[in-house]
């Protein structure tokens, strides 16, 4: 019987290529994936896939595991993400995405969803298609047909189609698409823009030669900085290996909290939608759902991922999600996610000031924070459970567990503590009033985590 326990995570299918994840086990997720989404009336499944050179084999035994259910493939071939969500909405079908987005070279997965880009994640189908799998899948009756569509004309101009830039202000952008999937993607989305693209790192690479496709991680936007100010740019932007998210460098080389995104984008959203309610998970900053209250908005809190952030966009009505990993949610986008439209959005609000990107951004920059910091350690249940004794006894301070442990302090700073869903790390955040206070809680705070 086959054990699916080590890489079917919370919202996607991760793991080592040959290891963990080869063609059999593909094959038979493509079936148990037909199955589901045969009971949903599907009558097809559109697929997609990254640079890496493992997706294409893949790509082909999730197929045939598709077909011989008796369900079509409609193939896009290369694309983002976000490419395969808008593949899933504007054709009306359930969709796989093979990447394994910002992981290094050995890795592939698959992000699923049914028709109109809605997450199949482990409370909405993952964990039936796991079982599916590990017990066996019966033989279908087969008779499916695979076919191929070129949507990325179409996906560009839709894109377009939401965001208004300006012709008044030409802006000098630097991206680095970290030889990931912006590569594929940007040119045919800005080339017909008033924006002069500097690229970095566009040859599709699956080796990653240039540095890890994961802007979260500092180090990964060092050549960015340096080209922004040495370009005398506007702006930069960074895409990860399967560009649906996005992170912001201003003018001198600083980069942009995707929490101050969040905020930027949640106005812009607002300003058509007054009093929409405002997704945000609960390690932005404070100062996201400050700024949507200030502006009429709901702000609604809820954990990370992006089938828990698409869940509960749903379940609201919510104009616009954010999360601190710079993942951006549209509803006019099948509430899933696009690195390139909040990039778009980041461009037409640049656009209609004359100012740097530093001076707009700097009204959505009210806290200090840490960034993510990352920690290997053996027990992970058990240290939280050692922060959670070393803080709840503290008069004033607040404790929330839905998502890891979140610990609130009185002086108004805060920290979460969270495993991660994909890698075997502990993740701490950090918010306080300034850096020092971030630096005195982090220190603190990991002095017990790595005891």
């Amino acid at each position: 019987m086959a054990d699916l326990s080590a890489i079917v995570k919370a919202y996607d299918i991760r793991g080592v290529v040959g290891d963990q994840l080869d063609a059999p086990t593909v094959r038979d997720i493509g079936a148990a994936m037909a199955s589901l989404v045969r009971s949903d009336g599907a009558s097809a499944v559109v697929v997609g896939h990254d640079m890496r050179s493992s997706s294409p084999e893949l790509v082909a035994a999730f197929a045939d595991g598709v077909t011989g259910q008796g369900l079509d493939v409609v193939s896009i071939g290369l694309a983002s993400t976000d490419m395969l969500y808008f593949a899933s909405g504007t054709l009306g079908l359930p969709g796989a995405m093979f990447t394994a987005s910002h992981n290094p070279a050995k890795y592939n997965g698959i992000k699923l969803c049914r028709a109109g880009a809605v997450p199949i994640g482990q409370d909405t189908g993952l964990t039936e298609i796991r079982e599916a799998v590990e017990a066996g899948v019966p033989a279908g009756p087969g008779g499916g047909t695979v076919t191929e569509r070129d949507l990325l004309i179409g996906y560009a101009e839709y894109l377009r189609g939401l965001v208004d830039l300006p012709a008044g202000r030409r802006l000098r952008v630097v991206v680095d698409a970290g030889n990931g999937m912006g590569g594929y993607t940007v040119p045919p989305v800005l080339g017909q823009l008033p924006v002069d693209v500097v690229p970095m790192y566009f040859e599709l690479d699956g080796t990653f030669p240039n540095h890890e496709a994961n802007p979260l991680d500092p180090a990964n936007l060092v050549d960015l900085q340096k080209r922004v100010v040495e370009e005398g740019a506007d702006i930069g932007l960074a895409f990860d290996g399967d560009a649906d998210r996005c992170f912001v460098v201003d003018e001198l080389g600083g980069p942009v909290s995707p929490s101050a995104i969040t905020a930027l984008v949640a106005v812009r959203e607002l300003a058509k939608a007054p009093g929409s309610a405002v997704i945000h998970n609960l390690i932005t900053s404070q100062a996201v759902p400050e700024i949507v209250t200030e502006h009429g908005g709901r702000p609604v809190r809820t954990r990370v991922g992006h089938s828990f952030i698409k869940q509960t966009m749903a379940e609201t009505g919510a104009v616009f999600g954010g999360e601190h990993s710079a993942h951006y949610y549209f509803r006019e986008f099948w509430n899933a996610d696009s690195g390139m439209l909040a990039a778009l959005h980041v461009l037409a609000a640049l656009a209609e000031q004359e100012g740097p990107i530093s001076e707009l951004m700097s009204g959505y920059e009210r806290y200090a924070a840490s960034g993510e910091v990352n920690s290997t350690v053996a027990d992970q249940a058990g240290r939280i459970a050692a922060i959670k004794q070393r803080y709840g006894s503290r008069d004033g301070v607040e404790l929330d567990e839905l998502d890891g442990l979140t610990v609130r302090l009185p002086d108004g700073s805060w920290f979460n503590l969270r495993a991660s869903n994909t890698e075997p790390l502990l993740r701490l955040n950090v918010e306080a009033a300034d850096a020092e206070a971030v630096a005195v809680l982090r220190d603190e705070v990991l002095a017990v985590i790595r005891a």
